[in-house]
């Protein structure tokens, strides 16, 4: 993967970017995806937020190589922190990290927020806390998808606030769209997963030591969360 070829997911989390957008990519690595859209024409203007000095380094040449220093700006900074007022961001993107990272990124960096931006999320796992803050925020899901790559499953989530609104404690596990869509990618994932706390329940049954109930009444509750869904 380069700032010419970006992978299948980062493509996906590409095409939800809006055209002519101002782009703040927090946490963008080696600066890939601002790189490849303004290669494309594809946004005016982008942030390139890294926390480290490594991937910080790593954007600035990628940038640097691509003749982009004058439309991208790369900062040395904590989650939202990146983000200034005369930068007049209109969409932010967080990929590649715990949905609960994202949730704490976008929760310390609040202030930061003008609630006029599209959030363009990829969260790793952790999916349900992130959509529970974005519903405690008034940020409403407006599209998700899920994509299979090299064998893991990544979900992307689009949010905007325009709240408030309500989602159920299944909408929040599974996704509200994802649960009407039920693609293909979408079933795989929950048989495998269905599977896997079926064998987790059957472990635990089996568990010389005491397990928490409360652990155990989780695992049966999402069990038949996922029974329900796939029925």
């Amino acid at each position: 993967m380069n700032e010419q070829t970006l992978s299948m997911r980062l493509e996906r989390v590409a095409a939800h970017v809006p055209a002519g957008a101002r782009l703040a990519d927090i946490g963008s690595d080696h600066g890939y995806l601002p790189v490849a859209l303004m290669r494309r024409g594809a946004i005016t203007a982008a942030v390139a937020g890294e926390v480290a000095m490594t991937p910080f380094r790593s954007a600035e040449r990628t940038v640097r190589e691509n003749g982009l220093t004058p439309q991208i700006t790369v900062r040395l900074a904590d989650g939202l922190a990146a983000i200034e007022p005369e930068d007049g961001i209109t969409a932010i993107s967080i990929c590649g990290m715990g949905g609960e990272t994202i949730r704490d990124i976008l929760d310390s960096g609040k202030a930061r927020l003008n609630g006029q931006e599209r959030l363009i999320l990829q969260p790793n796992g952790g999916e349900q806390p992130l959509r529970q803050w974005l519903m405690e925020n008034g940020y409403r899901i407006h599209y998700e998808e899920l994509l299979r790559e090299n064998r893991f499953d990544y979900e992307i989530i689009i949010a905007e606030r325009d709240g408030p609104v309500t989602y159920t404690a299944e909408e929040l596990y599974f996704g509200p769209l994802q649960m009407q869509a039920r693609s293909p990618a979408f079933l795989f994932k929950w048989q495998r997963l269905l599977r896997q706390k079926q064998k987790n329940l059957t472990l635990l049954a089996r568990a010389q030591q005491a397990v928490p109930e409360e652990k155990a009444q989780d695992i049966a509750r999402q069990a038949r969360w996922i029974t329900e869904l796939l029925a």
